[in-house]
C-alpha cells in the first residue's frame, strides 16, 4: 500500500452545488492539454438555429438570474437536443441542446448564449489552483441527468433508491448510508453543515433520526484544529444569503446559480486551509465535488454506468416514452483531490481515453466504505460495489510543507 494511503487517517468531501467541468474549469486546457477541457469552438444552436460558441465571458452573478434548468426533462434536451426518445435518437448524447434548454426557462434568446459561457481560470484562483496544484479527475460525473437531491443520494447511499427529482423521503429501501455504516462498524463518519440557518440537505432522511451524525461548520474547524476530525466528513456549503449572528450578511457559498461564485471560492478556501493548516494536515485526503451541473454546458457526452437495480417510469422521469435504469450517467463535474501525497499536476484521466476511469458519487460511499470497513459485508448496490477508488492517486512522497500552498483569507 502506499505510504499515503497507509497514513490517512480522515476523508473529508466538500459538495459544491450545480456547476460543470467546461463551465469553471474547461479554460485549464489551454494551460495544459491533457485537461480534457475547451478547445474554443464547442458549441450549441440557439432557438434561430445560431451557433453558439464558447465563450471566457461567465459572470460571478447576474448572468444567469433565471435558474438554469436542471431536472431530467431538461437535463435529457441538453443531452439529446430535443431528439425524442426512439429509434432516431443517437445512442451517444450530442451535447447540443443547452442553449435550447436555457430558452425554455423564460431568458430570451439572447440571454440564452450565457449558458455557453465559462470562466477564465484567472477568475477562480482558489478552484483552479488546487486543480493544478493535485489532482484534477477529467472524468468525474453527477450520477443522474437529474437535480440536486437525487445526486446527493448517490454520495450519502451509493442510490437514490430510483429517484430522479428533489423528493427527499427516498428512504424506502434499506441500504444504510455510508455513516451509518461507519457508526455500525466502530468507525466515525459526520455530515457539517454550515449553520442553522442553512440546514442541510439531509434533514429529514438523517437528521431528525441520527442528530449525532451532524455537526456545523465552526465544529468542523475546531476539530481540524483539536486533531479530532473522525474518519469521514461531508461539508455541505451555506444554502443561503442570511443575516449573521454579528449583524451583517452572510453570503450563500454553494455557487449554485444565481449566488455569487466569489463566495464560494471564499468558502473552499477556507475548508482547504482549515485542513492545510491544522495538525491533521498529512493524515487527510479532501475530495472538492459538484453535485451536478446545474444545466451548464460541457461538451464531453455522460458514458453508460453500470445499473443499480431501481427503475424510474416515464411518468417519474416526465419524457414521454423515456424510462430510466439508472444505467447512463448525468454530465460532468469539477473534482479535484487534495493532499499532500497527490504529486502536483495529477491529471486523472476519464473516459476521453480508452485507459482511462469513469468516476460518480457513487464511488464515494463506496471508496469511504472499502477503505474504513474493508469486511464490510452489509447491503450495496452492485453500482456501489464496482465504483473505482478515488484515493487511488495517493503516492509514497510527502511534498514539503512548503511545497503546499496556503491561501491568504
Amino acid at each position: 500500500m502506499p505510504i499515503g494511503r497507509d497514513n490517512l487517517k480522515h476523508v473529508v468531501v466538500l459538495m459544491m452545488e450545480n456547476r460543470s467541468f467546461d463551465h469553471m474549469l474547461g479554460g485549464l486546457k489551454a494551460r495544459d492539454p491533457r485537461i480534457n477541457g475547451l478547445n474554443g469552438n464547442e458549441s450549441n444552436p440557439d432557438t434561430t438555429g445560431a451557433r453558439v460558441t464558447v465563450a471566457p465571458k461567465a459572470a460571478f452573478e447576474g448572468q444567469l438570474d433565471h435558474d438554469p434548468d436542471h431536472h431530467f426533462p431538461g437535463v435529457d434536451l441538453q443531452l439529446f437536443g430535443g431528439v425524442p426518445p426512439g429509434p432516431g435518437r443517437p445512442q451517444t448524447p450530442t451535447m447540443d441542446g443547452f442553449v435550447k434548454s436555457y430558452y425554455t426557462q423564460a431568458s430570451g434568446v439572447k440571454a440564452s448564449r450565457a449558458i455557453m459561457n465559462y470562466f477564465a481560470p484567472s477568475k477562480l484562483p482558489v478552484l483552479t489552483t488546487l486543480a493544478t496544484e493535485y489532482a484534477l479527475f477529467n472524468g468525474w460525473f453527477s450520477s443522474i441527468p437529474g437535480p440536486t437531491i437525487c445526486n446527493r443520494a448517490f454520495a450519502h447511499y451509493g442510490t437514490s433508491f430510483g429517484q430522479v427529482g428533489m423528493d427527499m423521503f427516498y428512504l424506502r429501501d434499506p441500504i444504510p448510508s455510508v455513516y451509518e455504516r461507519l457508526a455500525a462498524g466502530g468507525q466515525t463518519g459526520r455530515i457539517y453543515y454550515y449553520d442553522q440557518q442553512s440546514s442541510t440537505m439531509e434533514v429529514i432522511n438523517l437528521l431528525q433520526k441520527q442528530p449525532a451524525l451532524f455537526g456545523n461548520y465552526d465544529q468542523f474547524v475546531g476539530d481540524c484544529q483539536n486533531d479530532r476530525l473522525p474518519a469521514y466528513s461531508f461539508i455541505e456549503p451555506n444554502y443561503s444569503d442570511h443575516p449573521g449572528p454579528g449583524g451583517g450578511q452572510i453570503l450563500a457559498s454553494d455557487q449554485h446559480p444565481d449566488h455569487t461564485v466569489q463566495a464560494g471560492e471564499q468558502f473552499i478556501a477556507m475548508v482547504y486551509n482549515a485542513i492545510r493548516t491544522t495538525p491533521v494536515w498529512e493524515k487527510t485526503a479532501l475530495l472538492i465535488v459538484y453535485d451536478e451541473h446545474g444545466g451548464l454546458f460541457d461538451h464531453m457526452p455522460p458514458p453508460a454506468c453500470l445499473a443499480d437495480g431501481y427503475t424510474a417510469s416515464a411518468a417519474d422521469t416526465g419524457v414521454a416514452g423515456l424510462p430510466f435504469a439508472f444505467d447512463r450517467l448525468g454530465i460532468r463535474v469539477p473534482a479535484v483531490l487534495v493532499s499532500p501525497y497527490v504529486a502536483r499536476g495529477t491529471v486523472v484521466a476519464g473516459p476521453e481515453v480508452a485507459t482511462g476511469t469513469t468516476y460518480e458519487h457513487a464511488c464515494i460511499p463506496g471508496t469511504v466504505t472499502n477503505f474504513f470497513l474493508p469486511n464490510y459485508a452489509g447491503l450495496r448496490t452492485p453500482r456501489e460495489k464496482a465504483a473505482p477508488d478515488f484515493l487511488t492517486q495517493l503516492g509514497d512522497t510527502l511534498r514539503a510543507d512548503a511545497d503546499c500552498v496556503v491561501f491568504d483569507l
